[in-house]
């Protein structure tokens, strides 16, 4: 995300939490108090999202010294995160909006690592979708590929994926797929096709669709959906696709596997700040 749209970001999150002022803050801190915090992870997994949490503290405090304490992206059981150093006031009015940011996208790149790490071994690489937080999804994405996964698309306009709303509009899978590549020629190469079964399979494939999305099918299904297609699309699983049968869809032989919960329910990771006595 550049610069100026996470500033942006970050603005919109202080001002809806710190309003018209830290009236608690205010009340009990002295204005030229100055400390010094450290946030820390208290759980297993990989962490992102320093940028904005940062981003949290430079615009309630242009002076604040940060020091980073890990390397993002990278599994750690726990410890130091991030060194803060600044007007005290301003450290808390923003811990919360940096915690937020940090807790959240860090949870999306652990679950990400997790997720690579259940399929580690199977020729299949886990995707992210676009089921993503309005506003936060750039964010989001970037979380993703931190903790080793990658992103599908970024939105409607960067790739073509033909679902079955489309199909019902179009008159047919068929005549989806020949509009789309009418219409967007650009995209057409790596056009993908949702399909639900083997009836639906065979005609994408006569489409001459070079991707199918396998929408919510068992285990037998997509094994049987990987031999009938026998290397003329490249395949991806979609659909309730949980931690614990990643490694069984992935053996099944399919390319990808997207998973919507990276980004829709990805818990977040514990972290917390410790503020030093102000001085």
């Amino acid at each position: 995300m550049q610069a100026a749209t996470l500033t942006e970001l970050v603005e919109r999150a202080l001002a809806e939490d710190v309003g018209s002022g830290d009236v608690t803050t205010e009340a009990t801190v002295p204005a030229d108090a100055r400390a010094s915090a450290l946030i820390s992870q208290k759980e297993p997994g990989a962490i992102h999202g320093l940028e904005a949490a940062e981003t949290a503290f430079r615009l309630l405090d242009r002076k604040v010294r940060l020091e980073r304490l890990v390397q993002e992206g990278r599994w750690r059981g726990d410890g130091p995160v991030l060194a803060v150093e600044g007007c005290a006031r301003a450290l808390l009015s923003a811990e919360r909006t940096a915690l937020n940011f940090l807790s959240h996208l860090s949870g999306v790149a652990t679950l990400a690592a997790r997720a690579v790490e259940a399929v580690r071994g199977t020729p299949a690489k886990v995707l992210d979708t676009r089921k993503t937080t309005p506003g936060l999804r750039a964010l989001e994405k970037e979380a993703v590929r931190a903790g080793g996964a990658l992103n599908h698309r970024q939105g409607l306009y960067d790739g073509i994926l033909i679902k079955e709303n489309h199909i019902a509009a179009a008159g047919g899978i068929a005549a989806a797929v020949i509009l789309a590549r009418e219409r967007a020629p650009a995209l057409a190469g790596a056009l993908q096709v949702e399909v639900r079964n083997e009836l639906e399979t065979e005609e994408a494939l006569r489409a001459g669709a070079p991707r199918l999305l396998l929408d919510n099918m068992s285990v037998q299904q997509l094994r049987a959906a990987v031999e009938q297609v026998a290397g003329r699309a490249t395949l991806e699983a979609s659909g309730g696709m949980r931690l614990e049968r990643l490694r069984e869809v992935a053996e099944t032989g399919v390319d990808f596997i997207s998973i919507g919960a990276l980004t829709h329910s990805a818990p977040a990771l514990d972290l917390s700040m410790i503020l030093q006595q102000a001085r």
